[in-house]
């Protein structure tokens, strides 16, 4: 005797697009067969779906990091699948833990070999302002020896604190003009730092 079939007798009709987000096109002219925008809002929507971070993780924020890029969490859904840990192909460095002052030179060293343009997030206490460690030996920030663009509270921080942080980045990556890095504000906040 057969057995019964018990999966799939009345398949549900999928419909894709509600699953599927779909950002929006940039404001532009469009007409039959032809579509004008900003050369910069395409570019600023290009990079911000399409960041590279580097990870650079010494204490219990890795850890956090980790089950943000875990499954439940997901960073790669914002365009961040592939993590580098080469600065060379970069353009995003994720500063989590605590950072003595030995390893400050190392950070910026990784800092200064990565490609223009590049963000900076401070992930924790620790990275963001020494924390709890009010010690000689732990800087107290990276903001001492690189800019930094987007600091993430807690300590740990949740994911969903690295998630926020992350978006604040593509909400700056996106809105960037292709110009600041060349603008005298930017270089002169970059000597402010010794960094030519």
């Amino acid at each position: 005797m057969a057995r019964p079939v018990r999966f799939n007798i009345h398949p549900k009709e999928v419909n894709i697009h509600d699953n599927v987000a779909i950002a929006d096109a940039p404001a532009g002219f469009e007409g039959e067969g032809f579509f004008a925008t900003n050369f910069e809002k395409v570019i600023g929507l290009a990079r911000k779906n399409s960041i590279w971070p580097l990870p650079f993780a010494t204490s219990c924020c890795g850890i956090e990091f980790m089950a943000t890029m875990g499954s439940h969490y997901d960073l790669a859904r914002f365009g961040s699948e592939r993590l580098g840990f080469t600065p060379r192909q970069c353009d995003l460095l994720m500063v989590m833990g605590t950072i003595a002052k030995k390893m400050a030179p190392v950070l910026r060293q990784v800092y200064l070999q990565m490609a223009e343009p590049r963000w900076v997030i401070a992930v924790g206490a620790c990275a963001s302002s020494g924390g709890i460690f009010d010690t000689y030996s732990v800087l107290q920030g990276i903001d001492q020896i690189i800019p930094v663009d987007v600091y993430v509270p807690g300590c740990p921080p949740r994911p969903e604190a690295i998630l926020d942080g992350f978006m604040r980045i593509q909400e700056l990556v996106h809105n960037e003009s292709v110009r600041r890095r060349n603008s005298e504000h930017y270089k002169a906040l970059l000597n402010s730092y010794g960094i030519q």
